[in-house]
């Protein structure tokens, strides 16, 4: 930052310049409506070629004030489902990778850190609905009407608008970003009310890859990045304007996005066989879902009884199951197995393979579009997930069973019989794959930074008082 700022030419102090600027070219001052009268005033009453002169003077002081300071860009996420973590992480090391120390990012649940009940324990409020599947069916559709969503948060915003404030101040964003429905209303209302819509970028990142909740979109965002054509829609219905919104894909991390891996080199890594056909098995980051009757399937299915050999291999992820992983360690199996815990680098395991057993979840779907994986969606969750079935099953990169022998049987004929298949859902899955995502929406957010004037880059301090003006 530029510590000296060259003196005008009348004795008029920085703050005074700041206000003067900020409400004379923008006209609303964040403190109420006299302030901001008293300073659009000043900014008309000026007469003289000497006034205009100490203007264009006081907007190059801004600009070298601000021009070298590293700006802050708050990313907003709650661990309600791994992947709105995931894609703040995603969005976070692709901004280090473009930029630099141009931006210094800060990934927060601003909610579990600054405010009460509910919105502090959305965490295990979402993990118990989740484990009641029902529950979670009726919370997501019942709030699902505008009036229903916008009575709940107005409620919320007036018991805890102070502490999302407090919260925002901390970090000093001049972008923002939201990667949770949930995280838009209040900051936004924040931002309005103290007039800094036009410093603070404001950007929303939709993690629903087809079916999304309404409280995604907001009408007051810069921009709305959305995963696919099918959400870009529903945001357009949902008021947003078409300069809004932006089709990227889902941010997936750029371990992923730009690896170059060879599957012969990985196998051996991996400590593989590296001839017989890898079909990856997951339970998500806490192994739910029927993992251990699938791979039993799968440990039948892939033995060629006949010829007494085994026709593929499996890897089962068990994420932080413990006890998943001694039961299925503990099992015979006549085919290769490899059984793993949570897992930090599974661009590996998914590049090592040939065919995907998951829920439905965005994140994971992503990724394997990318590796080129066919997918078998064994189960998803009511409300968010539910869109993503028709979205891998109608671009023909996969299939949907929840029937554990059902699921064994697919993959023994990908296998065996039915390679062409196969290959036809893996070209599908490539076409599908929107490896770039996250490196385009952190481009994009640059390029609105660059377009902001100079009274984007005035430092926290020198505008008005985020804290003491509600």
């Amino acid at each position: 930052m530029v510590m000296t700022v060259a003196s005008p030419k009348k004795a008029v102090s920085i703050t005074e310049k700041v206000w003067k600027t900020v409400y004379g070219n923008y006209g609303t001052a964040a403190g109420g409506g006299s302030s901001s009268s008293n300073h659009h005033h000043n900014r008309n009453s000026y007469d003289s070629e000497d006034d205009f002169e100490e203007e264009d003077e006081t907007t190059m002081e801004l600009v070298q004030i601000g021009a070298n300071r590293t700006k802050h860009v708050l990313i907003l996420m709650s661990d309600t489902g791994g992947g709105h973590r995931a894609s703040a992480e995603a969005i976070h090391d692709a901004f280090k990778i473009e930029f630099g120390d141009e931006y210094q990012i800060f990934v927060k649940d601003v909610w579990k850190e600054y405010t009460g009940w509910p919105l502090n324990d959305m965490e295990n409020q979402y993990k118990f609905m989740v484990k009641h599947v029902q529950l979670w069916k009726v919370a997501f559709h019942s709030t699902y009407p505008r009036w229903v969503h916008s009575c709940y948060l107005a409620a919320i915003a007036a018991y805890y608008a102070k502490e999302v404030e407090a919260g925002l101040m901390e970090y000093k964003p001049d972008i923002i970003i939201s990667v949770h429905p949930l995280m838009q209303h209040i900051p936004l209302w924040v931002l309005k009310w103290q007039g800094l819509q036009k410093k603070v970028i404001f950007a929303t990142v939709i993690t629903d890859l087809n079916s999304c909740h309404p409280t995604w979109f907001h009408p007051r965002v810069n921009r709305c990045y959305c995963p696919s054509s099918e959400v870009a829609k529903r945001a357009l219905l949902d008021g947003l304007e078409e300069s809004q919104v932006r089709v990227f894909g889902l941010p997936i991390r750029p371990s992923f996005a730009r690896a170059v891996l060879s599957k012969d080199d990985l196998r051996k890594e991996l400590e593989m066989d590296p001839d017989l056909p890898a079909v990856l098995l997951m339970g998500g980051g806490e192994g739910m879902g029927p993992v251990k009757k699938t791979a039993i399937a799968l440990g039948e299915s892939l033995f060629d009884k006949e010829n007494e050999k085994p026709i593929g291999q499996l890897i089962v992820i068990c994420g932080r199951n413990k006890a998943l992983v001694s039961t299925l360690e503990s099992l015979e199996w006549k085919i290769p197995v490899k059984v793993r815990g949570f897992q930090t680098q599974m661009e590996k395991w998914m590049g090592s393979c040939d065919c995907i057993i998951t829920k439905a979840g965005p994140g994971t779907i992503a990724e394997a579009l990318i590796r080129g994986l066919p997918i078998i969606l064994n189960d998803y969750i009511p409300g968010q997930e539910k869109g993503n079935v028709p979205y891998v099953v109608e671009n023909g990169a996969g299939v949907f069973t929840r029937s554990p022998k059902e699921t064994a049987r697919l993959v023994a004929e990908w296998f065996s019989t039915k390679t062409d298949e196969l290959k036809s859902m893996s070209k599908n899955a490539l076409k599908l794959a929107q490896p770039e995502a996250v490196f385009n929406i952190v481009k994009d957010l640059h390029e609105l930074t660059c377009q902001r004037g100079p009274l984007a880059n005035i430092p926290y301090m020198l505008s008005s008082s985020f804290t003491s003006l509600i």
